[in-house]
Protein backbone atom coordinates (compact mmCIF):
# COMPACT_ATOMS: atom_id res chain seq x y z
CA UNK A 1 0.00 0.00 0.00
CA UNK A 2 1.31 3.28 -0.80
CA UNK A 3 0.43 6.62 1.08
CA UNK A 4 0.31 9.85 -1.21
CA UNK A 5 -0.31 13.20 0.33
CA UNK A 6 -2.32 15.18 -1.56
CA UNK A 7 -2.75 19.22 -2.40
CA UNK A 8 -1.85 21.20 0.84
CA UNK A 9 -3.21 24.20 0.50
CA UNK A 10 -6.66 26.20 -0.73
CA UNK A 11 -5.15 26.23 -4.12
CA UNK A 12 -5.37 22.10 -4.47
CA UNK A 13 -7.59 19.86 -6.15
CA UNK A 14 -9.70 17.62 -4.88
CA UNK A 15 -8.31 13.52 -5.86
CA UNK A 16 -9.90 10.35 -5.13
CA UNK A 17 -12.65 10.44 -3.19
CA UNK A 18 -11.38 7.02 -1.17
CA UNK A 19 -9.47 7.59 1.70
CA UNK A 20 -9.46 10.53 4.70
CA UNK A 21 -10.81 13.41 4.09
CA UNK A 22 -9.47 16.33 6.20
CA UNK A 23 -11.32 19.76 6.90
CA UNK A 24 -9.84 23.18 8.77
CA UNK A 25 -10.80 22.68 12.50
CA UNK A 26 -10.22 26.27 13.30
CA UNK A 27 -7.25 25.48 15.15
CA UNK A 28 -4.12 23.45 15.26
CA UNK A 29 -5.10 20.68 12.48
CA UNK A 30 -1.19 19.36 12.90
CA UNK A 31 -2.07 16.35 14.87
CA UNK A 32 -4.90 15.46 12.65
CA UNK A 33 -3.02 15.46 9.27
CA UNK A 34 0.24 13.01 11.04
CA UNK A 35 -2.69 10.65 12.33
CA UNK A 36 -4.54 10.52 8.70
CA UNK A 37 -0.66 10.17 7.14
CA UNK A 38 -0.29 7.32 9.38
CA UNK A 39 -3.53 5.54 8.82
CA UNK A 40 -5.13 6.09 5.81
CA UNK A 41 -4.01 4.93 2.47
CA UNK A 42 -4.58 8.07 0.94
CA UNK A 43 -4.81 11.57 2.41
CA UNK A 44 -7.23 13.97 0.92
CA UNK A 45 -7.16 17.87 1.58
CA UNK A 46 -10.41 19.34 -0.69
CA UNK A 47 -10.13 22.22 -2.38
CA UNK A 48 -10.72 25.34 -1.07
CA UNK A 49 -9.69 23.91 2.21
CA UNK A 50 -6.75 25.01 4.32
CA UNK A 51 -5.39 23.18 7.22
CA UNK A 52 -3.57 25.30 9.92
CA UNK A 53 -0.20 23.54 11.27
CA UNK A 54 0.91 25.57 14.61
CA UNK A 55 2.66 22.26 15.89
CA UNK A 56 5.67 20.78 14.57
CA UNK A 57 4.75 18.06 12.50
CA UNK A 58 7.02 14.49 12.06
CA UNK A 59 6.05 12.09 9.62
CA UNK A 60 8.67 10.33 9.59
CA UNK A 61 8.04 6.00 10.00
CA UNK A 62 5.69 6.02 6.95
CA UNK A 63 5.94 2.69 5.53
CA UNK A 64 4.57 2.26 1.96
CA UNK A 65 2.59 4.50 2.58
CA UNK A 66 -0.19 23.07 4.69
CA UNK A 67 -0.14 25.06 6.19
CA UNK A 68 2.25 26.48 8.76
CA UNK A 69 1.47 28.92 11.45
CA UNK A 70 3.53 32.63 11.52
CA UNK A 71 4.18 32.36 14.65
CA UNK A 72 7.66 32.39 14.35
CA UNK A 73 8.72 32.37 18.25
CA UNK A 74 7.41 28.57 18.42
CA UNK A 75 9.12 27.68 15.17
CA UNK A 76 12.42 28.80 17.01
CA UNK A 77 11.70 26.51 20.09
CA UNK A 78 10.36 23.63 18.30
CA UNK A 79 11.18 23.15 15.32
CA UNK A 80 13.31 19.90 14.70
CA UNK A 81 17.10 20.02 15.00
CA UNK A 82 19.03 18.31 12.24
CA UNK A 83 22.46 18.16 13.80
CA UNK A 84 24.03 20.10 10.47
CA UNK A 85 25.41 23.24 10.73
CA UNK A 86 23.17 24.29 13.00
CA UNK A 87 19.70 24.01 10.71
CA UNK A 88 16.26 22.64 12.31
CA UNK A 89 13.07 21.61 9.92
CA UNK A 90 9.47 22.37 10.42
CA UNK A 91 8.52 19.32 8.76
CA UNK A 92 10.37 16.06 8.37
CA UNK A 93 9.04 13.82 5.86
CA UNK A 94 10.19 10.44 5.76
CA UNK A 95 9.38 6.69 4.78
CA UNK A 96 9.30 4.10 1.94
CA UNK A 97 6.98 4.64 -1.18
CA UNK A 98 5.77 8.21 -0.25
CA UNK A 99 4.45 11.00 -2.57
CA UNK A 100 3.54 14.48 -2.38
CA UNK A 101 1.70 15.76 -4.87
CA UNK A 102 -2.03 17.27 -5.69
CA UNK A 103 -0.89 21.00 -7.30
CA UNK A 104 -1.23 22.34 -3.35
CA UNK A 105 0.96 25.15 -1.91
CA UNK A 106 2.95 24.58 1.15
CA UNK A 107 3.40 28.14 2.84
CA UNK A 108 6.42 28.51 5.32
CA UNK A 109 5.04 32.31 6.06
CA UNK A 110 8.61 33.79 5.92
CA UNK A 111 7.43 37.25 5.81
CA UNK A 112 6.29 37.34 9.41
CA UNK A 113 10.36 36.78 9.92
CA UNK A 114 11.19 39.63 8.31
CA UNK A 115 8.68 41.98 9.35
CA UNK A 116 10.21 40.97 13.30
CA UNK A 117 13.67 41.53 11.69
CA UNK A 118 14.49 38.06 12.83
CA UNK A 119 17.36 36.20 11.72
CA UNK A 120 18.35 33.51 13.95
CA UNK A 121 16.64 30.27 14.41
CA UNK A 122 15.08 29.86 10.93
CA UNK A 123 13.72 26.35 10.21
CA UNK A 124 13.80 24.64 6.90
CA UNK A 125 10.06 23.93 5.24
CA UNK A 126 10.53 20.29 4.08
CA UNK A 127 13.31 17.74 5.03
CA UNK A 128 13.05 14.24 3.80
CA UNK A 129 14.64 12.02 5.76
CA UNK A 130 16.02 8.45 6.21
CA UNK A 131 13.88 7.36 3.02
CA UNK A 132 13.95 5.43 -0.04
CA UNK A 133 11.48 5.97 -2.79
CA UNK A 134 9.79 9.59 -1.93
CA UNK A 135 8.45 11.34 -5.20
CA UNK A 136 7.37 14.81 -4.47
CA UNK A 137 6.10 16.36 -7.53
CA UNK A 138 3.26 19.30 -8.82
CA UNK A 139 3.85 21.37 -5.44
CA UNK A 140 4.50 24.90 -5.05
CA UNK A 141 6.66 25.96 -1.99
CA UNK A 142 6.47 29.79 -0.95
CA UNK A 143 7.66 31.97 2.11
CA UNK A 144 10.20 29.40 3.33
CA UNK A 145 12.48 30.70 6.21
CA UNK A 146 15.08 28.91 5.40
CA UNK A 147 16.39 26.03 2.76
CA UNK A 148 13.14 25.08 1.08
CA UNK A 149 14.14 21.06 0.65
CA UNK A 150 16.72 19.41 2.48
CA UNK A 151 17.32 16.06 1.44
CA UNK A 152 19.34 13.65 4.07
CA UNK A 153 20.54 10.12 5.07
CA UNK A 154 18.22 9.19 1.72
CA UNK A 155 18.08 7.41 -1.42
CA UNK A 156 15.72 7.66 -4.60
CA UNK A 157 14.33 10.77 -3.86
CA UNK A 158 12.22 12.36 -6.92
CA UNK A 159 11.29 16.23 -7.04
CA UNK A 160 9.42 17.18 -10.14
CA UNK A 161 7.48 19.75 -11.47
CA UNK A 162 8.27 22.46 -7.96
CA UNK A 163 7.87 25.92 -8.04
CA UNK A 164 10.17 27.77 -5.36
CA UNK A 165 9.28 31.59 -4.25
CA UNK A 166 11.58 32.75 -1.46
CA UNK A 167 11.26 36.47 -1.99
CA UNK A 168 10.27 39.42 0.37
CA UNK A 169 7.84 42.39 0.30
CA UNK A 170 10.58 44.73 0.70
CA UNK A 171 12.36 43.54 -2.88
CA UNK A 172 15.72 42.98 -0.43
CA UNK A 173 17.38 39.48 -0.82
CA UNK A 174 16.16 36.72 1.03
CA UNK A 175 19.32 35.22 2.49
CA UNK A 176 19.85 31.05 2.81
CA UNK A 177 16.97 30.03 0.97
CA UNK A 178 18.31 27.40 -1.22
CA UNK A 179 16.27 25.57 -3.08
CA UNK A 180 17.87 22.39 -2.39
CA UNK A 181 20.38 21.06 -0.06
CA UNK A 182 21.17 16.96 -0.21
CA UNK A 183 23.47 15.74 2.19
CA UNK A 184 24.70 12.27 2.89
CA UNK A 185 22.09 10.97 0.32
CA UNK A 186 22.42 9.15 -2.95
CA UNK A 187 20.34 8.77 -6.57
CA UNK A 188 18.36 12.08 -6.19
CA UNK A 189 16.58 13.97 -9.10
CA UNK A 190 15.42 17.12 -9.22
CA UNK A 191 13.88 17.97 -12.57
CA UNK A 192 11.25 20.46 -14.37
CA UNK A 193 11.10 23.35 -11.64
CA UNK A 194 11.05 26.73 -11.46
CA UNK A 195 13.31 28.36 -8.61
CA UNK A 196 13.25 32.10 -7.55
CA UNK A 197 15.13 32.55 -4.16
CA UNK A 198 18.16 34.48 -2.50
CA UNK A 199 20.83 31.41 -2.29
CA UNK A 200 21.58 28.13 -4.24
CA UNK A 201 19.05 27.50 -6.67
CA UNK A 202 20.57 23.55 -5.95
CA UNK A 203 23.46 22.58 -3.09
CA UNK A 204 25.05 19.64 -3.09
CA UNK A 205 26.24 19.46 0.42
CA UNK A 206 28.86 16.43 1.84
CA UNK A 207 28.61 12.70 0.95
CA UNK A 208 25.88 13.61 -2.42
CA UNK A 209 26.03 10.58 -5.01
CA UNK A 210 24.38 10.25 -8.51
CA UNK A 211 22.86 13.39 -7.83
CA UNK A 212 20.85 14.62 -11.37
CA UNK A 213 19.54 18.27 -12.25
CA UNK A 214 17.64 18.83 -14.93
CA UNK A 215 15.83 21.18 -16.55
CA UNK A 216 15.63 23.97 -13.79
CA UNK A 217 15.13 27.57 -14.13
CA UNK A 218 16.59 29.55 -11.27
CA UNK A 219 16.40 33.03 -10.97
CA UNK A 220 17.95 35.14 -8.30
CA UNK A 221 20.34 32.50 -7.00
CA UNK A 222 23.39 31.50 -6.00
CA UNK A 223 24.00 28.80 -8.90
CA UNK A 224 24.40 25.31 -8.91
CA UNK A 225 26.51 24.69 -6.25
CA UNK A 226 29.18 21.65 -5.60
CA UNK A 227 29.57 22.21 -1.45
CA UNK A 228 30.80 24.11 0.32
CA UNK A 229 33.01 21.12 1.37
CA UNK A 230 36.17 20.11 3.84
CA UNK A 231 34.70 22.91 6.36
CA UNK A 232 35.00 21.04 9.38
CA UNK A 233 38.66 19.99 10.59
CA UNK A 234 39.22 16.12 10.55
CA UNK A 235 36.18 15.26 8.27
CA UNK A 236 35.92 13.89 5.17
CA UNK A 237 33.43 15.10 2.58
CA UNK A 238 32.74 12.99 -0.72
CA UNK A 239 31.22 14.29 -3.78
CA UNK A 240 30.75 12.48 -6.41
CA UNK A 241 28.54 11.63 -9.55
CA UNK A 242 26.69 14.65 -10.38
CA UNK A 243 25.00 15.62 -13.31
CA UNK A 244 23.55 18.88 -13.93
CA UNK A 245 21.95 19.57 -17.63
CA UNK A 246 19.79 22.49 -19.10
CA UNK A 247 19.34 24.94 -16.68
CA UNK A 248 19.01 28.51 -17.05
CA UNK A 249 20.33 31.10 -14.61
CA UNK A 250 19.09 34.50 -14.75
CA UNK A 251 21.00 37.66 -12.69
CA UNK A 252 22.29 34.99 -10.22
CA UNK A 253 25.84 35.64 -8.65
CA UNK A 254 27.09 32.11 -9.96
CA UNK A 255 26.00 29.73 -12.67
CA UNK A 256 28.15 25.97 -12.38
CA UNK A 257 30.42 26.14 -8.98
CA UNK A 258 32.38 24.38 -7.19
CA UNK A 259 33.48 25.44 -3.49
CA UNK A 260 36.08 24.12 -1.33
CA UNK A 261 37.90 24.96 2.01
CA UNK A 262 41.61 25.56 2.66
CA UNK A 263 43.10 26.36 5.81
CA UNK A 264 43.26 23.73 8.17
CA UNK A 265 40.40 22.13 8.15
CA UNK A 266 38.96 19.05 7.05
CA UNK A 267 39.59 16.98 3.77
CA UNK A 268 37.50 14.65 0.83
CA UNK A 269 37.17 15.03 -2.59
CA UNK A 270 35.10 15.76 -5.84
CA UNK A 271 34.94 14.00 -9.03
CA UNK A 272 33.01 12.69 -11.62
CA UNK A 273 31.10 15.98 -12.25
CA UNK A 274 29.13 17.63 -15.13
CA UNK A 275 27.80 20.72 -16.07
CA UNK A 276 26.07 20.76 -19.36
CA UNK A 277 23.58 22.86 -21.30
CA UNK A 278 23.47 25.77 -19.29
CA UNK A 279 22.15 29.37 -20.41
CA UNK A 280 23.21 32.08 -17.95
CA UNK A 281 21.91 35.63 -18.63
CA UNK A 282 23.47 38.50 -16.37
CA UNK A 283 25.53 36.04 -14.16
CA UNK A 284 27.96 37.72 -11.81
CA UNK A 285 30.45 34.68 -11.87
CA UNK A 286 29.22 32.10 -14.89
CA UNK A 287 31.98 29.55 -14.29
CA UNK A 288 33.52 29.29 -10.93
CA UNK A 289 35.71 26.28 -9.40
CA UNK A 290 36.90 28.47 -5.86
CA UNK A 291 39.27 25.85 -4.00
CA UNK A 292 40.11 28.41 -1.24
CA UNK A 293 36.48 29.08 -0.23
CA UNK A 294 36.67 31.22 2.23
CA UNK A 295 40.07 31.17 3.22
CA UNK A 296 42.47 34.12 3.01
CA UNK A 297 45.00 34.16 0.04
CA UNK A 298 47.91 33.31 2.50
CA UNK A 299 46.39 30.68 4.43
CA UNK A 300 45.40 29.04 1.29
CA UNK A 301 49.21 28.64 0.47
CA UNK A 302 50.56 27.92 3.89
CA UNK A 303 47.51 25.11 4.31
CA UNK A 304 46.21 24.03 0.57
CA UNK A 305 43.28 22.54 0.52
CA UNK A 306 42.88 19.24 1.26
CA UNK A 307 39.93 18.43 -1.23
CA UNK A 308 41.22 17.21 -4.60
CA UNK A 309 38.98 17.95 -7.83
CA UNK A 310 39.00 15.72 -10.88
CA UNK A 311 37.17 14.86 -13.98
CA UNK A 312 35.37 18.29 -13.66
CA UNK A 313 33.12 19.16 -17.29
CA UNK A 314 31.91 22.33 -18.37
CA UNK A 315 29.80 21.46 -21.07
CA UNK A 316 28.11 23.71 -23.48
CA UNK A 317 27.50 26.49 -21.60
CA UNK A 318 26.78 30.03 -22.65
CA UNK A 319 25.33 33.82 -22.28
CA UNK A 320 26.43 36.59 -20.42
CA UNK A 321 28.35 37.71 -17.28
CA UNK A 322 28.02 41.34 -15.43
CA UNK A 323 31.88 41.22 -15.16
CA UNK A 324 34.83 41.29 -16.73
CA UNK A 325 35.76 38.00 -16.31
CA UNK A 326 33.24 34.88 -17.00
CA UNK A 327 35.22 32.37 -15.84
CA UNK A 328 37.42 32.05 -12.83
CA UNK A 329 38.65 28.70 -11.42
CA UNK A 330 41.20 28.38 -8.59
CA UNK A 331 42.63 25.51 -7.38
CA UNK A 332 44.91 25.78 -4.47
CA UNK A 333 48.43 26.65 -4.81
CA UNK A 334 51.34 24.11 -4.94
CA UNK A 335 49.56 20.75 -5.33
CA UNK A 336 48.24 18.88 -7.50
CA UNK A 337 44.86 19.16 -6.44
CA UNK A 338 42.80 19.19 -9.53
CA UNK A 339 42.92 17.67 -12.72
CA UNK A 340 41.26 16.50 -15.79
CA UNK A 341 39.30 19.83 -15.65
CA UNK A 342 37.58 19.96 -19.23
CA UNK A 343 36.06 22.66 -20.61
CA UNK A 344 33.79 22.39 -24.11
CA UNK A 345 31.80 24.61 -26.45
CA UNK A 346 32.14 27.60 -23.71
CA UNK A 347 30.27 30.75 -25.01
CA UNK A 348 30.09 33.43 -22.91
CA UNK A 349 29.98 37.31 -22.91
CA UNK A 350 30.98 40.09 -20.88
CA UNK A 351 27.78 42.73 -20.44
CA UNK A 352 31.01 45.20 -19.81
CA UNK A 353 32.78 46.65 -22.52
CA UNK A 354 35.77 44.95 -24.14
CA UNK A 355 36.17 41.47 -24.18
CA UNK A 356 34.68 38.61 -21.96
CA UNK A 357 38.35 36.80 -19.83
CA UNK A 358 38.71 33.51 -18.95
CA UNK A 359 41.57 32.33 -16.04
CA UNK A 360 42.16 29.06 -14.06
CA UNK A 361 45.18 29.26 -11.54
CA UNK A 362 46.94 26.45 -10.76
CA UNK A 363 45.37 24.53 -12.69
CA UNK A 364 45.12 22.70 -16.25
CA UNK A 365 42.39 22.65 -18.70
CA UNK A 366 41.61 21.06 -22.36
CA UNK A 367 38.94 20.51 -24.10
CA UNK A 368 37.99 22.23 -27.24
CA UNK A 369 37.53 25.66 -25.24
CA UNK A 370 40.76 25.98 -23.47
CA UNK A 371 42.29 28.09 -25.79
CA UNK A 372 39.92 30.79 -24.27
CA UNK A 373 41.63 30.58 -20.49
CA UNK A 374 44.83 32.32 -19.44
CA UNK A 375 46.20 29.95 -16.92
CA UNK A 376 49.14 30.96 -14.11
CA UNK A 377 50.40 29.42 -11.17
CA UNK A 378 50.80 30.89 -7.41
Amino acid sequence: MKTAIFALLATAAAVEAAGCNLAASGGDDGPALAAALKSCATVTVPAGVTLAINTALDTTGLANVHLFSSDYKYWQKNAFPQNYQDMTTMWLLGGKGVTVDGGGTIDGQAQAWYDANVSTGKPILLTVTQSDGVTIKNIKQVGSPMWNNFVRDSKNVIYDGITITSTRKDGAQAQNTDGWDTYRSSFVTIQNSKIRNGDDCVSFKPNSTYITVYNLDCTGSHGISVGSLGQYPGVQDLITNIWAEKINMTTCSNGARIKAWAGKVGYGKVDNVTFTGFTETNVDHPMIIDQCYSTSAADCKANPSKVTISNVKFNGISGTGTKQEVASLVCSPGQSTCTNIQVNNIQLKTTKSGSATYTCTNLKVTGSSANLFTCTSS
